[in-house]
């Protein structure tokens, strides 16, 4: 009797623990598939539907950070830092740019920092141009040093970084590192252990036992000197990025010095992070040093992740998209769109608008390269140009409109960039600065090979069949 009653009390506990997280998800989740297959999952497998629901169906980050934010326990935008970016807000876009005004307005409404005037942007080709041009500036460093990246490598290249940043902490520099959970577990040692007892304070980003937290990783990448330099983009630290060197893996990638106002809002961004993963709170006002004009591109940061209100970059994405008139030009490693940006890239070509994507012919992950190819043809078929560009690896983010607007930084186009990672990008209205992208990326295309409509529709039935699974995968790659 009393097993049978225990047997009893235990089914319907698990009854209950269905229903409860099936009547969760249909309220909480704003995308109706999300919804209806976590309750499909919470109702047909009894325990573990609920725990995997709980477990990864759950954005705990996301009210964890607007609790944070609401306490205060957020950079609260000082009133010397705001009279600052104000002095700096661009009034006007520039000469020939009024027509993408409703995208400015769109981004003054989903992003709090503004747009300034004053800055200059220059491209750094793979870690040989880049890790020479960051280990100067860390090297002339006064102040502080600000770094940020998703991988941080023990190899050579990672060792030379941890050198420099060691050298700066015991001449008196403020030297903080964020490394994200993850993706410090791509080498061994950890750069994390090799900076223990050096002056470098390190935090790691949701380290990997306080949850497992495989998708809200910071995938941002940005370093800030003094406050008044800064470098950012898709580039990681470490040897895969020298691809002058013989090496199994390499990955070829586009870095960028900026310098201007819009570092500011970089430093902002920094410390909002740093507070978020150390609790120490850092709007002194000598993080926020004056900031001359550097140059004449309009630019501001933004700073997008799953504990934000809106969908920042996937809002603006889709706003470029409508305003571009004449040309749109996305370089991206990882291309896994939703069915709305697959209507907005599909609805800005059948307006006359030349789209042309560039996308790496060996990928790193072979499931995001199938899972691509099964998008194409949709594509292809409304007459959007598809790129091909050969080995090695190429990671570079570029979306470029009119030659006009561009945006850079670390997001892809894929869910996890998109709506699970934190990311950092740039966007920029400077003619000249995305004449310099356009002129790369003709470059690129020039040793390309364009994919045909009729190349997607003779491949094998086996890889079509294949492309199309991994196709149903392509909100979790």
């Amino acid at each position: 009797m009393i097993d049978e009653l225990a047997l009893a009390l235990g089914t319907a506990a698990l009854i209950a623990l269905s229903l409860f997280s099936a009547g969760h998800a249909l309220i909480m989740k704003r995308d109706p598939r999300s919804s209806l297959g976590w309750i499909v999952t919470c109702l047909t497998i009894p325990l573990l539907g609920p725990f995997f629901y709980w477990g990864m169906g759950v954005n705990r980050i996301f009210r964890r950070a607007r609790t944070w934010l609401e306490s205060g326990r957020r950079l609260a935008d000082p009133e010397f830092f705001k009279s600052t970016l104000e002095q700096n807000t661009a009034t006007a876009l520039p000469p020939g740019a009024e027509y993408l005004s409703e995208l400015r307005r769109l981004a003054d409404r989903v992003v709090s920092t503004p747009l300034v005037t004053g800055n200059r942007f220059t491209p750094l080709v793979n870690g040989e141009g880049a890790y020479p041009a960051m280990l100067e500036a860390i090297a002339g460093a006064r102040r502080s040093i600000h770094l940020s990246t998703y991988i941080f490598d023990s190899d050579a290249a990672g060792r030379r970084f941890i050198d420099a940043l060691a050298d700066a902490a015991r001449r008196g520099v403020d030297v903080r590192v964020i490394i994200d959970g993850l993706g410090e577990k791509y080498s061994f040692p950890r750069a994390r252990t090799l900076m223990e007892r050096t002056g470098i304070r390190v935090a790691r980003f949701l380290p990997l036992r306080q949850g497992f937290y495989m998708n809200l990783r910071n995938h941002r990448k940005m370093l800030i000197i003094d406050g008044e330099r800064a470098f950012t983009g898709g580039m990681n630290i470490g040897d895969r990025h020298m691809v002058e060197r013989p090496l199994p893996t390499v990955v070829k990638d586009l870095h960028f010095a900026v310098a201007g106002p819009v570092v500011g809002e970089l430093q902002q961004i920094f410390l909002e992070d740093w507070y978020f993963v150390s609790g120490e709170l850092l709007d002194n006002r000598h993080h926020f040093p004056p900031l001359p004009a550097a140059g004449h591109a309009i630019s501001r940061a933004i700073g997008d992740g799953p504990d934000k209100e809106f969908r920042k970059l996937f809002l603006i994405l889709m706003g470029a998209l409508s305003c571009a008139t004449r040309q749109v030009q996305i370089m991206t490693p990882y291309f896994i769109p939703d069915r709305a940006l697959v209507a907005a890239l599909v609805t800005t070509a059948l307006r006359g608008v030349e789209v042309t994507l560039v996308l790496p012919e060996k990928n790193n992950l072979p499931f995001v390269h199938w899972a691509s190819r099964a998008y194409l043809w949709e594509l292809l078929q409304q007459g959007i140009r598809v790129f091909y560009q050969p080995p090695p690896f190429v990671h570079t983010k570029l979306f470029i409109v009119d030659g006009l607007w561009s945006l850079i930084g670390s997001a892809n186009l894929d869910p996890r960039s998109l709506r699970l990672n934190f990311e950092l990008n740039l966007e920029v209205y400077d003619r000249e600065f995305a004449g310099t992208l356009t002129k790369h990326v003709a470059g690129v295309l020039a040793r390309s090979r364009e994919v045909t409509l009729e190349q997607m529709d003779n491949r094998p039935l086996p890889e079509k069949l294949r492309d199309g699974v991994a196709k149903l995968f392509s909100p979790y790659l």
